[in-house]
C-alpha cells in the first residue's frame, strides 16, 4: 500500500510537470499567471510587465490611452504628466498617458490614441503596461481584469474571444482591441507573423489586476481566423 502511494505521488507530479510545460509552450509563464515582470525576463517570447503605476482617481469617464514616441527617455520625461508612464519597449521610447480624448503632449510623435475606456469615476486606478511577443498558435488562458484592457499591435495579429460571445482581431495598422471590465477573455496569436503588441490594463488599484477564470469555457471562435 505504501509503495502504491509513492507511485501515485510520482505519477501526479509527472502530470503536473507536463501540464506546466504545456502552459509555457502556450505563452503562459507560470500556472495562475498570464504575465511576468520584465525583471524576470529570460527570453523574448511571452508577456512581460514593463510598468505598473498608480495614477489615482479620475473625475470623468471615459478616458483614452495616448501613445507618443520620443528619441530618448529624457525627452519623454519633459512631457510626462501625473497620468503618464515612460516605457522602453520593442526598440522604442514611449510616453503612455491616460487622459481625455483631446489631450496632446507638447513634444513627441503621436502614434495613436485608443479608447474610449470606461472607468468608475472616483475609483483609484493603476496602469499596467506590458510587452507581448507571441508566435502564431500561442495562447493565454481564460482570465478577467479589474478594469478595461487595450492593445496596440505593431506586428502580427491576435484573436480575442470574450464571454459575451464576440471576437476581436488586433492587427498591425488595424483598429485597436478594447475589452471592457467584466468580460472574461481568451486570446490566440493567429496569422503567420510573430505578434508584437503593447498592452494596457487600466485596473482598479484595490483589486487584483488579473484573475484566472474557471467558470467559463471559450467556444474556440478564434480557430477559424487562421
Amino acid at each position: 500500500m505504501l509503495r502504491y502511494g509513492r507511485l501515485l505521488g510520482i505519477f501526479t507530479f509527472v502530470l503536473f510537470a507536463l501540464s506546466c510545460r504545456q502552459l509555457v509552450a502556450q505563452g503562459v509563464q507560470a500556472p495562475g499567471a498570464v504575465c511576468k515582470p520584465v525583471s524576470l525576463r529570460t527570453q523574448e517570447l511571452g508577456c512581460w510587465i514593463m510598468a505598473d503605476d498608480p495614477i489615482g482617481p479620475f473625475t470623468k469617464s471615459p478616458m483614452f490611452w495616448h501613445l507618443d514616441e520620443y528619441a530618448t527617455p529624457a525627452a519623454a520625461d519633459a512631457d510626462k504628466g501625473p497620468h503618464s508612464t515612460i516605457v522602453e519597449s520593442l526598440g522604442r521610447v514611449w510616453l503612455m498617458t491616460i487622459e481625455d480624448e483631446k489631450w496632446r503632449p507638447v513634444h513627441g510623435n503621436r502614434v495613436s490614441e485608443i479608447g474610449p475606456l470606461a472607468i468608475v469615476v472616483g475609483e483609484k486606478y493603476s496602469t499596467q503596461y506590458m510587452e507581448a511577443i507571441f508566435t502564431p498558435g500561442m495562447t493565454a488562458p481564460a482570465h478577467i481584469h479589474s478594469g478595461p484592457e487595450a492593445w496596440y499591435t505593431l506586428a502580427g495579429e491576435t484573436c480575442l474571444e470574450t464571454s459575451d460571445g464576440h471576437t476581436q482581431v488586433g492587427r498591425a495598422g488595424g483598429p485597436p482591441v478594447i475589452v471592457p471590465m467584466g468580460l472574461s477573455m481568451h486570446l490566440t496569436a493567429t496569422g503567420k507573423e510573430q505578434r508584437r503588441s503593447l498592452v494596457l490594463i487600466l485596473h482598479k488599484s484595490s483589486e487584483p489586476v488579473t484573475t484566472m477564470v474557471h467558470d467559463w469555457t471559450p467556444k474556440g471562435l478564434c480557430n477559424n481566423t487562421n
